[in-house]
């Protein structure tokens, strides 16, 4: 008998370590019997999701879907699985961004201030976050570029990153904002028209800087001197580049609005608070909203007039709709409950769906890989014990391109859902279920 040494080490390793990416990836893997909600589709009766090599294989009816031979199966009777949720504005990793020399920060990367190994991570994984967009602050009218991360495990943020290059490449979006963040002493602008200004000047100086590189035809002698300030926002006026914009009051998002009309960018609008007074607006701009719900007042004053009614509005308009966490505003472990006060607010049940999936996943435009449940897409998904927006749902486990990164059953991560002294590092959680 000839034996396969490299095999068998893979082997005890997979072993050694309890989840085995060998089988994992090398095996498919199939769930059986759960209500699947896929998203591109109706819900599922009995249904089947087929996973191999970190993407999904086959999903459908038990009596339509073919079970490889020599699969790993996993009974599923009882269960939701829904595709993994995408958050679309997040400050998970610890990050940090610009300081207080400038208002305009884009040439900051939050890549370059993010701990790949912070336990905020496993606080997303336990709310079924698969995919998320991790912020620089909103305290600059330009706090800089934004990352993109999936949830897969990893020892630097390249590991976790959608790009393939996390030095030269584009791996997120430009935050920007408007309203009383960015509004303080000089150099920062006092007023919110000021702030709009200054916007607007650096946005000059970028399309003069693009012109000046497209006249040099890649001509090293006519080359302008390098500008790392611009750069990013010149990816911004061409497209590679979406602005997601921090903006709360009628007035900011009107603004804000009008900026993306000027200079043709990229738009997701975030926060949105007074969305429900600006749905019509929004709408005829053709903006997507990404919105938070809150289920206790208080916060910054401009936020007063929020409404969790926003999903419900926007909706009725017509507007691509998402929701997040700006986390931690609000838990990541709860992001299925910030859905569901949107539905008690008036929004539909399929579209607070869609908000946490397909809907984030088009606003960073990686609906090609993420966002629902469908043959060729990344293995992201979400076992739950029940339907999403009841309080008496939980997360039970959370994979990631076929492996399991988050489950309830195992102690050590039940402690990241629950809290509990010492569960999260530098960090105190009441333990409660």
């Amino acid at each position: 008998m000839i034996i396969n040494k490299r095999l068998l080490a893979a082997l005890g390793l997979a072993l050694f370590l309890g989840s085995s990416p060998l089988m994992a990836q090398e095996q498919p893997h199939v769930f059986k019997g759960a209500r699947i909600i896929p998203v591109a589709g109706q819900p599922i009766e009995n249904g089947v999701l087929v996973v191999q090599h970190g993407k999904i294989t086959a999903v459908g009816t038990a009596d339509k879907v073919r079970v490889p031979k020599g699969s790993v199966e996993f009974d599923m009777t009882g269960k939701v699985l829904m595709p993994g949720l995408v958050d679309t504005h997040s400050h998970l990793g610890e990050g940090s961004g610009g300081d207080a020399s400038a208002p305009l920060h884009p040439d900051v990367r939050i890549i370059d201030g993010i701990n790949p190994m912070s336990d905020t991570f496993k606080r997303a994984l336990a709310g079924g976050i698969t995919t998320v967009n991790v912020m620089p602050g909103s305290g600059h009218l330009m706090s800089g570029q934004t990352v993109y991360l999936k949830m897969r495990e990893g020892k630097t943020v390249g590991d976790m990153a959608f790009c393939d290059d996390v030095i030269n490449g584009i791996c997120g979006g430009m935050k920007m904002a408007n309203g009383t963040n960015p509004m303080k002493s000089a150099p920062f602008p006092g007023t919110r028209a000021k702030s709009a200004a200054m916007v607007r000047q650096m946005l000059l100086e970028a399309q003069q800087y693009e012109a000046k590189l497209k006249a040099a035809k890649g001509k090293a002698d006519k080359m302008p001197e390098r500008k790392p300030q611009l750069e990013p926002l010149v990816e911004v006026l061409n497209g590679k580049r979406i602005v997601h914009f921090h903006t709360h009051r009628y007035d900011d998002i009107l603004t804000a609005l009008r900026l993306q009309k000027e200079f043709g960018f990229k738009l997701v609008l975030h926060h949105v608070s007074e969305a429900w007074k600006a749905a019509d607006e929004i709408a005829k701009a053709g903006v997507p909203a990404s919105i938070i719900t809150l289920d206790s007042p208080g916060g910054k004053s401009e936020a007063v007039d929020i409404s969790n009614t926003n999903g419900a509005a926007l909706e009725k308009a017509g507007v691509l709709t998402a929701f997040h966490t700006d986390d931690g505003i609000t838990d990541s472990r709860l992001f299925l409950r910030g859905a569901a006060l949107g539905v008690r607010a008036g929004m539909s049940k399929e579209k607070a769906i869609e908000a946490l999936t397909i809907a984030g996943a088009k606003m960073l435009e990686l609906e090609n890989r993420v966002g629902s449940l469908e043959k060729g897409k990344d293995a992201d998904f979400v076992v739950l014990n029940g339907e999403p927006f009841s309080v008496y749902t939980r997360v039970e486990q959370t994979w990631v391109e076929g492996q399991k990164r988050f489950d309830f059953s195992k102690p050590e991560d039940k402690a990241f859902a629950t809290g509990g002294y010492n569960a999260y590092d530098g960090e105190l959680h009441y333990h409660a279920h």
